[in-house]
């Protein structure tokens, strides 16, 4: 629970402080701008806010780690779901009234998360999750995000130490997969997941695991 809202607490922040310029600049997911990457986040903000106010009396089907989903295919972004997203953003015209929207409502879900009962059962996608857990698989979720927002931003900050490393056990633990020590917590994140592709140096030290690689989380 803490580490969701030190995670999105500093992705808030980051968005906070972006100027209206840094809006057009590509993020670090594939085929969206950065105001594109905020609309997402805006959108994951109100999932939050629902799920947590959807109990759910069965017992839990999922976990922080099996929420999580491995898929084969790279995004492209030209999944429908994607492209609704990019009109969205259009949508606001300006990017400050992207950003008092985000900041309301992620300000909402964050004070939610910290009034919500850990062992509450709830109810998300058709699976149940306790709230430690369902807010606990979001940890990765906001640490990926936090850097493919500041893919273009050089100089931002990045992702609190905590959640990077913790991040980073959440996706060998979801992969079965050990990333190799010499590469650090971003790193391993971020080639791990595709976001950029490994150096020879790096490819070296993965070794048997680089010919598996990206995984691609859903």
């Amino acid at each position: 629970m803490d580490l969701f809202s030190r995670s999105w607490s500093a992705l808030r922040a980051t968005v906070a402080e972006l100027h209206d310029e840094d809006f057009a600049l590509p993020s670090g997911c594939t085929g969206w701008l950065v105001r594109d990457l905020v609309c997402h986040l805006l959108i994951g903000a109100q999932d939050i806010l629902i799920t947590l106010v959807s109990p759910a009396d069965a017992a839990p089907t999922r976990t922080a780690l099996s929420y999580w989903e491995i898929d084969t295919t790279t995004p492209t972004g030209d999944d429908p779901l994607d492209a609704l997203i990019v009109r969205l953003a259009a949508a606001y015209r300006e990017p400050q009234l992207l950003k008092l929207h985000f900041d309301d409502v992620g300000s909402a879900a964050g004070r939610a998360a910290e009034l919500a009962d850990p062992g509450q059962c709830v109810a998300t996608r058709g699976e149940v999750l306790t709230i430690a857990d369902y807010l606990g698989a979001y940890v990765l979720e906001w640490t990926l995000h936090h850097l493919d927002l500041i893919a273009q931003l050089p100089g931002e900050p990045e992702p609190p130490a905590d959640s990077l490393a913790h991040a980073r056990r959440m996706l060998e633990q979801i992969t079965g997969a050990t990333f190799p020590p010499a590469l650090s917590d971003r790193d391993a994140l971020l080639i791990g997941t595709g976001r950029r592709a490994a150096s020879d140096n790096e490819r070296a030290e993965l070794g048997d695991l680089a010919g598996k690689l990206p995984f691609v989380l859903g």
